[in-house]
């Protein structure tokens, strides 16, 4: 067993659940106008599914409003329906083929609704990541086991494993005191 490769896949693995947890954290609104709060959105386009940001530009021209520009006046249409169907509390305007979404103040009440999403998501990463750690101990507990490392390796695998996995975990919880901390923000 190539050890050395199987830590970096399970390396790899615990980024890709960070950088989905983080992800998910743009979808969250702040009050700020956010490509992101957009960007992934399913449009119905010509008869199939686009994300919106690979059939449009979006901008955000002041901290309030966020414009899409389509690339085709078909599509239009599409993206409007597109954001009201995504319940994101925006109502879009649409002005020949400008769209824009203006983001409305939050109230007290909803920005701590956002902020238990944000702890469920973080939790869901969390999760992830362990679920991860989990997997690759249990293959290095079975490889030690067939005799292919011995008790020593297996230790200084451990302590890797862990030292990554928290690294994880502590990225996901610093991203989520910001998110958090940008929530409470008034």
């Amino acid at each position: 067993m190539d050890t050395n490769a199987e830590i970096k896949k399970t390396k790899a693995a615990m980024e890709v659940a960070v950088k989905h947890t983080l992800a998910e954290f743009n979808t969250l609104h702040t009050g700020k106008a956010s490509p992101g709060m957009v960007e992934n959105l399913p449009v119905e386009v010509y008869g199939s599914i686009s994300k919106l940001r690979e059939i449009a530009a979006i901008t955000t021209p002041d901290v309030k409003t966020i414009q899409i520009q389509p690339w085709d006046r078909e599509s239009v249409k599409g993206v409007e329906r597109a954001i009201l169907a995504a319940n994101l509390g925006v109502t879009p305007i649409v002005n020949g083929m400008i769209i824009r979404c203006v983001i409305p103040e939050m109230s007290g009440e909803r920005r701590q609704e956002l902020g238990k999403v944000a702890n469920g998501m973080a939790e869901d990463g969390r999760v992830k990541v362990r679920a991860i750690r989990r997997e690759a101990m249990e293959a290095f507990k079975k490889a030690k086991k067939d005799g292919a490392i011995g008790e020593d390796d297996l230790k200084r695998i451990e302590k890797e494993v862990q030292t990554i996995t928290d690294a994880a975990i502590k990225e996901i919880d610093d991203s989520l005191h910001a998110k958090s901390s940008d929530l409470m923000k008034v």
